[in-house]
């Protein structure tokens, strides 16, 4: 799962920096979340451990009686843009500092590795797997991270155009595990029509500093 919208005026490229907490409407999307999978037979939830991962994963968790699993693994996607405004139309691209950062984006070169992404959240989802064989597990992490594992799983490049990402705020990516093997990946957005317009896959970037989940490089 990914986690709810976060609070953030200022439109920053938050990434693996503390304090960044669910908004108001990010909480409503994770209690959402937590109604949709009630009933589901799950017997572990994961998550990533910045604050707005741990707080979408509390409304499943409470759910099903269980404490949540922090896992490092599933952290964000490390990035050398971290803490700085990076939105379509602010001019960044333009910047000449930012230029050696861009060099290449079939690594990427501005932060880390699409293949260290795959290991580690592999590693989650084996780890996961493996709590609770026979049953289901949630593990809420971000964008990026979810985007690429799937990529991976689906066998797709790593390299891609962030606005074609199918990952929603709040959205679930499945994987369904038969034995040690995966075989399917399924999509769905229980809290879509909780989502702004401009925040859901596929939607056109919004101009500037404040559009800070549609900026160039995920969330």
């Amino acid at each position: 799962m990914r986690h709810g919208e976060v609070h953030n005026p200022e439109g920053v490229l938050y990434g693996r920096l503390p304090g960044y907490q669910l908004s108001e409407l990010g909480r409503r999307m994770a209690d959402r979340v937590g109604e949709h999978l009630a009933s589901r037979d799950i017997v572990h939830v994961g998550g990533s451990p910045l604050e707005r991962a741990q707080e979408t994963a509390q409304p499943i968790a409470k759910a099903h009686g269980l404490d949540i699993a922090t896992d490092s693994r599933l952290l964000e996607a490390e990035n050398v843009f971290q803490g700085k405004t990076f939105g379509v139309g602010d001019g960044a691209l333009r910047r000449p500092e930012n230029w050696k950062h861009l060099v290449n984006p079939f690594k990427p070169s501005w932060g880390e590795p699409y293949v260290e992404q795959v290991v580690r959240m592999m590693g989650a989802l084996d780890a996961a797997k493996d709590a609770a064989r026979g049953h289901e597990a949630v593990l809420v992490s971000h964008q990026l991270p979810i985007w690429i594992v799937r990529s991976y799983v689906e066998k797709r490049r790593l390299w891609h155009d962030p606005r074609k990402r199918q990952c929603t705020l709040a959205s679930l990516t499945t994987f369904t595990y038969l034995g040690d093997k995966i075989v399917s990946v399924g999509y769905s957005e229980p809290a879509r029509d909780l989502v702004p317009a401009h925040l859901l896959a596929g939607a056109k970037p919004v101009k500037g500093k404040g559009a800070p989940q549609g900026k160039a490089f995920g969330a």
